[in-house]
């Protein structure tokens, strides 16, 4: 997430933009998104099978707690992973509170 945020908001996790942050270098979310899975799945030549969600693709996503293209910026960084999947397969869950 802070990747993600980085990107985005071109700030530090403490929201400060000092010199060498470049603010207008920031990207939109969907761009940000592509740069974390369409993108990679291009430069591996394997757009036909990762990169996006579709059919015939394998199944390798993360379910996220938040709305990452939608909360306020600084949220990005409180959102946790909630749920691994590799092709089709859930590898990782997330505990519920009650449980941890």
């Amino acid at each position: 997430m802070i990747e993600f945020y980085a990107a985005v908001s071109h700030k530090s996790i403490k929201g400060e933009s000092s010199a060498g942050w470049h603010p207008e270098q920031a990207v939109s979310r969907e761009q940000a998104l592509k740069i974390f899975t369409l993108w990679p799945a291009y430069a591996a030549f394997e757009e036909t099978d990762k990169g996006s969600i579709e059919v015939g693709k394998l199944a390798d996503l993360t379910v996220l707690s938040n709305d990452i293209m939608k909360v306020p910026e600084p949220e990005i960084l409180n959102t946790r992973c909630e749920m691994t999947v590799i092709g089709g397969e859930v590898l990782s869950k997330r505990k519920p509170l009650s449980e941890q």
